[in-house]
């Protein structure tokens, strides 16, 4: 561990430095996260440092992971007035969501010529990191290379999320926090809370529900496109 104790205080200055340029400079793709891979991805490279000897010394901020996402249940308990009133278009919401996101990428990575096992990987993209890994597991996949769709998938949701909403014109918070929670799990959600609290409270609702909605579906559903592709 002794030549490993720099990573957890490189990390942590990294980010924060990351988020003092983001807030200064207000543009989307400035994201604190995809500065801080910029930056310490290219400088693991230099020293030649392989990566599970970096993230052994700086394994406690993986582990604060899961308690981040509870946490986010903060907004949501205080939006619950409003969540309740419309309890009905939510789940349904996040039911389509969910169903297209696992559907779309899991056709695009088998028409693309991908094995079963990698679209398996590949189906839990939009949901959280610990529930994408347990069910590319239980499909078959690959949970590591589940745990990189998933950032990846965060991460664009995070840069270019509100982008997108802007474009099209989509001003409801409730909406935009939906979306948002949909496509793009907690780093998406994260961005919501930065931005508005009422759009972090319905994205932090569709990060639980889609994520319940994929581990529940996902095991019969994967089958099902399986025998409809051969």
């Amino acid at each position: 561990m002794s030549d490993i104790w720099w990573s957890l205080p490189l990390t942590m200055l990294v980010f924060f430095g990351a988020r003092r340029v983001a807030a200064k400079v207000k543009i989307s793709l400035l994201n604190p996260l995809l500065i801080s891979m910029a930056i310490i991805i290219p400088l693991l490279l230099l020293m030649q440092m392989p990566y599970a000897r970096y993230f052994q010394g700086s394994a406690i901020l993986n582990q604060l992971l899961q308690p981040a996402v509870v946490a986010l249940a903060l907004p949501l308990y205080e939006q619950m007035h409003q969540i309740r009133a419309r309890w009905k278009s939510i789940i349904g919401v996040c039911f389509i969501g969910s169903m297209t996101a696992m559907i779309s990428g899991t056709a695009i990575a088998l028409w693309m010529g991908a094995t079963p096992q990698i679209a398996a990987t590949i189906m839990p993209k939009s949901v959280t990191t610990p529930i994408a890994m347990a069910v590319s597991a239980t499909l078959g996949g690959i949970p590591a290379i589940s745990a990189i769709c998933v950032l990846i998938a965060g991460v664009l949701g995070a840069v270019f999320g509100h982008m997108l909403l802007n474009l099209l014109k989509i001003r409801s918070k409730a909406s935009r926090g939906l979306a948002i929670g949909n496509a793009s799990h907690a780093l998406g959600t994260a961005r919501c809370s930065e931005l508005d609290y009422q759009e972090g409270a319905y994205s932090s609702l569709a990060l639980v529900i889609c994520g319940i909605i994929t581990s529940l579906l996902a095991p019969f559903l994967f089958p099902l496109l399986m025998h409809f592709w051969r």
